[in-house]
């Protein structure tokens, strides 16, 4: 089963994101991401945060779960929605509308790839994904980046074109961006370390 998060950061193409958003999906939606469900057509099943950005609070349907915590809170609002999902056994998590003109909203939503491994960021250009062994399905020629939050090693690649075999990088390494993929399946593996590996469209 699979959660999908929708958080408060930029959505450009409203019909692109939700056609990641199956029936079968349980929809949460950190505080002002609401309003982007709202614009969708999608009624979440769960609400989460403090409430202080949701633009039409009317118009939330009864049936809609509410989880509102204090302001004065440790944690985004984005982060209770990811450890709502986790504690209720969903094994894998998509965060859209994670990426916006905050940057501090937008580096923390990223960094929580390297706590939570089964997170996946998307947005109309690009895809973070995080992990041990990650196969992507991606049109070939599709750019593929590699960028270390910690030292990593034992990093293996198939059907890149610049393939690694028992790489190794450092946090601040750039030998890893703009790889391409030379078929339309390829394949990361890392031994050590936190690896993003982020697909992007200009």
């Amino acid at each position: 089963m699979r959660a999908v998060i929708i958080a408060a950061g930029k959505i450009d193409n409203y019909n692109y994101i939700k056609s990641f958003i199956n029936k079968t999906d349980f929809v949460i939606c950190a505080d002002g991401g609401y309003n982007h469900a709202e614009k969708m057509g999608i009624n979440p099943h769960i609400l989460i945060g403090d409430f202080d950005s949701i633009k039409n609070k009317n118009s939330i349907q009864p049936n809609t779960k509410i989880l509102e915590y204090p302001s004065n809170k440790d944690f985004t609002d984005t982060e209770l929605s990811i450890n709502y999902a986790i504690e209720n056994n969903y094994k894998e998590i998509l965060l859209l509308a994670g990426i916006g003109n905050r940057i501090d909203h937008t580096l923390a939503n990223i960094l929580l790839l390297s706590k939570f491994k089964n997170v996946t960021i998307i947005n109309e250009n690009n895809k973070i994904y995080t992990g041990n062994d990650i196969t992507l399905k991606e049109q070939k020629g599709t750019i593929v980046s590699l960028i270390p939050i910690s030292y990593c090693s034992g990093i293996f690649s198939v059907n890149l074109h610049y393939e690694l075999n028992n790489f190794s990088m450092e946090v601040g390494n750039t030998i890893g961006i703009s790889n391409v993929m030379t078929n339309d399946i390829a394949n990361i593996k890392i031994k050590n370390g936190i690896l993003f590996v982020i697909v992007s469209k200009d």
